[in-house]
C-alpha cells in the first residue's frame, strides 16, 4: 500500500493520538491538537470559498504566530501552495515575489497594512487581501478578518489518497543577495521526508517543547513546523526575538530546544537579563544560518547551561543537511569539543554530502583540501520556480551544488571555510574569510566580526576586518591584528581593522558582505579579472 507522503498527515496523526494535548502556545493563547487541526481545516474552507484552486499560491505576511503555523497545514489541505513572505523585505521586493509567484491570496498582519497598501496596485494578481489580527477597515481588504472567516467557513478535510506527493507544497524565495530572489519549490514528499530525518536526528518526541525563535518564513523555521507536529510536541511562538522575552518563555513553558543564528546567540549570552530567569529546562541549542565559532559555542554552553552545536542547510534543501552533534567515535575533550561542535558537521539521516573540486570529483578527506559541498537527499528542492536553466545548473549531475566551500575529514565531518564568492584571493593564495572571522571572534572583547577583501596594489586584494566591540570595551587596531597573528599565518591576517557600531544583515542573520564591499571597490575601475570584487 502506498499512501501519498504529505505533511498534512502529520497534523492528522497528532490530532488522533494527542487531541487534548497542548499543541501551540502563542502569547496568552493555547490550542490543543484537536483545536489546531480544526482551525487548519477551517482555513482550508476559507481558501476554497475564496476561489483558490489546486496549485494556487497563497501568501502570508506575518510574524511568527499560531495563524502562520496553521497555514502550513490549512493551505495544503485546500490543495494550495503556501508562500511565507519575509516581512523585512522592502515593498518593491515583496511586489516582485508576489508577481513572480502569481499568488492569488495575501494574508497580512495589521502592522504591514501600510507596506502592502504601497505596492498592492503593482501586484494585480492578488485577488483577496485578508487581515489576520484586526477588524478590517480599508476598502481593499476582505470584509472578514481571519478569525471571522474561520468562524463562518465550512471546514474542509481533503482525501489524503488524492494528494500528489510530487506536487508543489511550499514556495520559499531566496534572499536575493546578488540577483532577484528565486522561488525554491518544495514538494509534499520533500517536506514529509525531511521532517522524518530531522525528528530522527534530534530525537523529537511528545515531550519536546520547542521555541520558534527562527522566523517561519525561513524554510518552515528550519523544519520545526513539521517535525514538532509529527511528534506531538509543543510549539511555543515568539513574534520577535527579544532576549528577555526568550528567557521568560523558556522559564514559563519549560522549553527544551531552540535554534538561533549567531547574532541571536550573542545577544542571549551577553544579555544582562539572563541571570533573572530559570533556564534549567533547556536541553540543546542549535546555531545555524551563518558560521559559528568555538568561542560562541562554549559561551552558550557555559551561560545558558545546555548543549550547543551547529547546524547547516539551505532553503533549497528544506533546509537541514547536517549537524555537529557529536556522534559515537568522534568524542573530544576540553576546547577541542567546542571546536568540533562549531563545525558544519555530518549529514543527518537521509542526506548524502560530498566535497568536490571544480570537476565534481571528491577531494581528499584530509580536513585540508577545499572543495564545494554538494548534497543529495529527499529534501532537496524540485527546482527553482519558472527558472529551468538555473535549476539545471544547481542540480547538475543529480546533486545540489550549494556554493559553499569546505573541507571534509576521514570521519565525514565537514567544515565550511567560506562561500565560494567570499574566498579572498591575495597574491594567488586563497584565504577563508570565515577562518579570519573566527580568529577575530575569539578575542574576549569582540561582539561580532566580518572580513572582506579590499583592493591592494601589490597583492590585488587583502583581508580587512570590520568589528563590533562589546559595550564598555576598548581595542586598538594594532592590538587586534597582533591577536590574529598569534592564531593565523600572517598572510591571512587582516591588514586593517575598522570599528563599526553594527554590521548589515539579512532577515536570517547573515552578514551582507556585498554591502560592506561596495565602499572599498566603488572606485576600482581597472581591477584585473582575478581580483574583481564579488557581486
Amino acid at each position: 500500500m502506498n499512501i501519498p507522503l504529505t505533511p498534512v498527515r502529520f497534523l492528522r496523526y497528532a490530532e488522533q493520538q494527542f487531541p487534548g494535548k497542548t499543541a501551540v502556545v502563542c502569547g496568552d493563547q493555547r490550542f490543543t491538537y484537536a483545536q489546531f487541526a480544526e482551525r487548519a481545516r477551517g482555513l482550508a474552507g476559507v481558501l476554497l470559498e475564496a476561489g483558490v484552486q489546486s496549485g494556487d499560491r497563497v501568501a502570508f505576511l506575518s510574524l511568527n504566530c499560531h495563524r502562520l503555523l496553521e497555514a502550513y497545514y490549512g493551505a495544503l489541505e485546500a490543495g494550495a501552495v503556501l508562500l511565507p513572505l519575509n516581512f523585512r523585505l522592502a515593498p518593491h521586493e515583496l511586489a516582485y515575489i508576489l508577481n513572480d509567484s502569481g499568488a492569488k491570496v495575501l494574508f497580512l498582519e495589521k502592522e504591514f497594512l501600510e507596506v502592502v497598501n504601497s505596492f498592492r496596485e503593482s501586484a494585480p494578481n492578488i485577488q483577496t487581501f485578508i487581515l489576520l489580527d484586526a477588524p478590517p477597515q480599508a476598502c481593499w481588504l476582505s470584509p472578514k478578518n481571519y478569525e471571522d472567516s474561520l468562524a463562518s467557513a465550512a471546514p474542509h478535510r481533503a482525501d489524503v489518497m488524492e494528494f500528489d506527493e510530487d506536487s508543489l507544497a511550499e514556495l520559499f524565495y531566496t534572499s536575493g543577495t546578488s540577483a532577484n530572489p528565486k522561488g525554491v519549490m518544495l514538494t509534499h514528499r520533500n517536506i514529509y521526508l525531511h521532517a522524518l530525518s530531522v525528528s530522527l536526528r534530534f530525537n523529537t518526541n511528545t515531550d519536546t517543547v520547542e521555541l520558534h525563535t527562527i522566523p517561519l518564513f525561513h524554510a518552515n523555521g528550519w523544519g520545526g513546523a513539521h517535525s514538532v507536529t509529527f511528534a506531538g510536541g509543543r510549539h511555543v511562538m515568539i513574534s520577535r526575538f527579544v532576549p528577555a522575552e526568550v528567557f521568560r518563555l523558556i522559564e514559563r513553558e519549560r522549553v527544551h530546544s531552540l535554534s538561533l543564528v549567531p547574532i541571536m546567540a550573542l545577544a542571549l549570552v551577553n544579555s544582562p537579563e539572563r541571570p533573572k530567569y530559570d533556564l534549567s529546562s533547556l536541553q540543546w541549542i542549535s546555531i545555524g544560518g551563518a558560521a559559528s565559532s568555538p568561542t560562541l559555542v562554549r559561551e552558550v554552553e557555559e551561560k545558558l547551561g545546555c548543549t550547543c552545536f551547529s547546524g547547516y542547510g539551505l532553503t533549497e534543501t528544506a533546509p537541514v543537511l547536517s549537524t555537529s552533534q557529536i556522534k559515537p567515535g568522534f568524542e573530544r575533550e576540553g576546547e577541542q569539543r567546542f571546536v568540533a561542535q562549531a563545525m558544519t558537521g555530518c549529514a543527518i539521516p537521509g542526506v548524502e554530502l560530498r566535497v568536490v573540486d571544480f570537476e565534481d570529483k571528491d577531494v581528499p578527506r584530509d580536513a585540508k583540501t577545499m572543495g564545494e559541498i554538494i548534497a543529495r537527499s529527499d529534501g532537496v528542492m524540485a527546482g527553482y520556480w519558472r527558472q529551468p536553466e538555473a535549476s539545471a545548473e544547481a542540480l547538475r549531475g543529480g546533486w545540489f551544488h550549494t556554493g559553499d566551500m569546505a573541507t571534509i575529514n576521514e570521519d565525514g565531518y565537514i567544515l565550511i571555510v567560506d562561500r565560494r564568492k567570499d574566498i579572498i584571493v591575495s597574491g594567488g593564495e586563497n584565504i577563508s574569510s570565515l577562518e579570519v572571522e573566527k580568529a577575530l571572534a575569539a578575542h574576549p572583547n569582540i561582539y561580532e566580526a566580518a572580513v572582506i577583501p579590499v583592493p591592494d596594489e601589490k597583492w590585488g586584494e587583502v583581508p580587512k576586518g570590520l568589528v563590533v566591540v562589546k559595550p564598555g570595551s576598548q581595542l586598538s587596531e594594532s592590538e587586534l591584528i597582533e591577536f590574529c597573528r598569534t592564531r593565523l599565518a600572517h598572510f591571512k591576517c587582516p591588514r586593517s581593522i575598522e570599528f563599526v557600531e553594527a554590521l548589515p544583515k539579512t532577515a536570517t542573520g547573515k552578514i551582507l558582505k556585498k554591502n560592506l564591499r561596495k565602499k572599498y571597490w566603488a572606485a576600482q575601475t581597472n581591477v584585473s579579472p582575478e581580483f574583481a570584487p564579488r557581486k
